[in-house]
């Protein structure tokens, strides 16, 4: 008995480094494509929109694959479907090595699989296993998240120009934390509970908190990719060169992970997340009605985007634990709300591209921005409070 307290904490302490060195590994093998995109294009001699189907494609395999994921970790438990989605992102990076343009296309679609399988299934381990601390650990895992993403996006260009392989080695260097991951998380194969993410779940489209808490997650994502894609283009228009376009892209990410750090008090101190969620939506809006109206003060907007993005980022993925009664409810509603929320960010840098070329500059596609954070404001009223029915969950018969 008195050994049984020791070794649940240490499951517990072991089971919080898995989900975070996970974590880790969400985002850099696609945020290091960016910087890379002109080498690649260059070196597969791939035009620009095949170029870039290698951001689109794995968004559209979260937006495809996300509702399938609850099912599957209901017959084969969240811990093994995890190790499983490891071994196909290493396979991806892997594949996407190759010296063929089917290697990098199959690899790109690879590791959107890998990556959807762990965007869903960590807000439901973390309100299974830790009710009482959604919020933190939330905000712990974004911002593992944001900065290991931050840093694949800073040091792609510089690896590629320094190492043999070039632009390859760049993209490929991430298959070693993910086999590092994979070997973090094998223990929890062992002691996993008896318990799965969404056994006996459906995904609530019948619930009007449950479509708030998506569309809250697809308007903060669309918002994230199509600054990403558009913001050095939006500010070297306004007269920055290129490596300062860079440099504030980077600017953005470094803003946002340090904002993610800050998320947990305001969640603690909130009675609801109604107006914490509202007023960070709103500094979104500041942030690109500033570039339209001011561009000449590109930094200052940026950071202002950098800090009402990182906030918006974590209670995207806190209401997923947040709004849902239990962990099988957590796992369905992440399985909604990020297919539909990558479908959204999918078709946001595009629409903004286009609205850029058939206005001929960027006051229609950054209005068009504007109006989708005022939606996104509107939307957090409703998604930051209350629980998702257990009726829109159950399944019938």
């Amino acid at each position: 008995m008195t050994n049984t307290a020791p070794r649940l904490g240490s499951r517990r302490a072991l089971l919080v480094w898995g989900l975070l060195v996970i974590a880790a590994n969400l985002r850099p093998s696609l945020t290091a494509v960016g910087p890379l995109l002109d080498f690649v294009q260059a070196g597969r001699h791939l035009s620009p929109a095949v170029a870039g189907l290698l951001n689109t494609l794995p968004l559209l395999a979260f937006a495809v694959l996300s509702p399938l994921v609850p099912r599957i970790a209901a017959r084969r438990g969240p811990e093994r479907v995890l190790a499983g989605a490891l071994a196909v992102l290493a396979a991806g990076i892997a594949v996407r090595w190759l010296p063929s343009d089917v290697g990098l296309f199959a690899g790109t679609v690879l590791i959107g699989a890998g990556i959807a399988a762990g965007n869903v299934l960590l807000p439901s381990l973390i309100k299974r296993d830790f009710p009482a601390k959604v919020g933190l650990l939330t905000s712990a895992y974004a911002t593992v998240m944001g900065g290991v993403a931050a840093v694949a996006s800073g040091i792609a260009v510089p690896v590629s120009q320094a190492a043999p392989g070039g632009w390859r080695t760049a993209l490929g260097l991430w298959l070693i934390p993910v086999l590092a991951a994979l070997v973090v998380w094998l223990p929890q194969l062992r002691t996993a509970p008896a318990g799965t993410a969404a056994a006996g779940h459906r995904l609530p489209w019948r619930s009007g908190l449950a479509w708030a808490v998506t569309a809250f997650m697809g308007l903060q994502s669309l918002g994230f990719y199509v600054t990403v894609t558009w913001l050095p283009g939006v500010v070297q228009d306004a007269g920055l060169g290129p490596a300062a376009a860079g440099w504030l892209l980077f600017l953005f990410q470094a803003v946002a992970v340090a904002t993610s750090l800050a998320a947990p008090a305001m969640l603690r101190r909130a009675r609801d997340q109604r107006a914490i969620a509202a007023v960070n939506s709103l500094l979104v809006l500041a942030g690109y009605a500033g570039l339209l109206l001011a561009p000449g003060w590109a930094v200052l907007w940026t950071i202002v985007l950098g800090l009402g993005g990182g906030a918006c980022l974590v209670f995207a993925l806190a209401f997923l634990g947040l709004r849902a009664a239990d962990a099988a409810g957590a796992g369905a509603l992440s399985a909604m709300a990020q297919s539909i929320g990558y479908l959204l960010a999918a078709a946001g840098p595009v629409l903004f591209g286009l609205a850029h070329s058939a206005s001929s500059g960027w006051t229609v596609p950054l209005l068009l921005m504007c109006v989708a954070t005022a939606v996104q404001a509107a939307v957090s009223l409703k998604a930051g409070s209350g629980t998702v029915p257990a009726d829109a969950l159950r399944r019938k018969g």
